[in-house]
């Protein structure tokens, strides 16, 4: 079977993540052709190199990928089995079956993300996926229910597929760290991310005496850029209470991880959070709110629950929690070799 797969999501954040760990198993399974940007061609898995490639410069979700495609790259897709996309843009032209990842819909549930265009135009897309795509995946039977409600399905198969831990992370062969005084946030400063809520319990912590620092993985430019309310705490926070790290490698934040005493992933929404699974597995312990996808996904694991929105409970839950030994038995109840099976499998059913 002859399956063309987009791969212009390559270094996006968790899509790019998610499509990375899942191109070893549809190359293994298919007669696969990847797009990419030229730029990404180092970024290939090493278990893709005698894959057909084809480079491209046309943007995802741009007017050029949805209404010039060039007509030689729709000609070779066509003559293909199936078409791949790890989230919802499909280029114009295409008729040969789509198969398309949601990962969630947070622009349409979360209010003041985006611009009421802005919100129009991410519904635009998502919709034409579904009414594009043979059947569509998504990564939590939560993502799936906010899909089934603010979508039109027409009668498509929504597939649950899960998230899972990219194989980098794998703490198999390392010794356990030594532990200083860090608590680390992954992620970015969306409103969503809820990480106002962590600045006001880590200053509730360190009030009550708490030794700690808090590192922020991510853009330093874009976290005081997307946030107005959040950009004055940070001007005023003191650099060796508050540190960013700026954009890292994979093995730098796995390093963060190791070293850290604690994650707190402080969301008020999210499609699945890997960070808490990737902090889990490199031996660090987790305090995440209670939103309904990480009870969900966490109800199983050693981690430690706080009331969403509650600052004053967080900071509580990071004092019980900060000293706490390194988490082990954790559960092998997500990975990309079983996300991959059900995907490969609805591809050739």
């Amino acid at each position: 079977m002859k399956v063309f797969i987009d791969c212009r999501m390559l270094n996006s954040g968790g899509i790019g993540t998610y499509l990375e760990s899942l191109l070893p198993y549809f190359t293994k399974a298919f007669d696969c052709t990847l797009l990419i940007f030229k730029k990404q061609k180092e970024s290939l898995p090493d278990t893709v190199s005698n894959t057909q490639i084809i480079e491209t410069d046309i943007k995802t979700f741009s007017l050029k990928e949805m209404f010039c495609f060039p007509a030689a790259l729709k000609k070779f897709i066509n003559s293909c089995d199936i078409f791949y996309s790890p989230y919802c843009n499909i280029p114009g032209g295409i008729k040969i079956p789509i198969y398309t990842t949601i990962h969630d819909i947070v622009f349409l549930d979360i209010a003041d993300l985006s611009s009421k265009a802005g919100t129009l135009i991410r519904k635009f897309f998502y919709q034409r996926a579904i009414n594009h795509s043979k059947a569509i995946f998504t990564v939590s039977e939560f993502s799936a229910q906010r899909i089934k409600e603010k979508l039109k399905l027409k009668n498509k198969p929504l597939i649950v597929t899960y998230n899972a831990v990219p194989g980098h992370f794998s703490a198999d062969s390392q010794d356990e760290a030594q532990k200083d005084n860090s608590i680390i946030y992954v992620g970015n400063i969306k409103k969503h991310k809820g990480l106002s809520y962590l600045l006001e319990a880590f200053e509730i912590c360190k009030n009550q005496g708490l030794n700690c620092k808090l590192v922020i993985v991510g853009n330093a430019d874009n976290f005081r850029s997307g946030d107005t309310e959040i950009a004055k705490r940070l001007s005023t926070a003191n650099e060796a209470d508050i540190q960013f790290t700026g954009r890292i490698s994979d093995s730098d934040l796995q390093n963060y991880y190791h070293k850290a005493r604690l994650l707190v992933q402080p969301s008020l929404y999210e499609g699945f959070g890997m960070p808490p699974m990737e902090a889990l597995s490199l031996g660090t312990n987790v305090v995440i709110s209670d939103i309904p996808v990480f009870k969900e996904i966490y109800n199983d694991f050693p981690v430690t629950f706080f009331k969403t929105a509650d600052s004053k409970d967080l900071a509580e839950k990071i004092m019980q929690a900060f000293n706490l030994p390194s988490p082990h038995n954790i559960p092998e109840k997500y990975s990309f070799k079983n996300t991959s099976e059900i995907i490969i499998n609805s591809l050739r059913s």
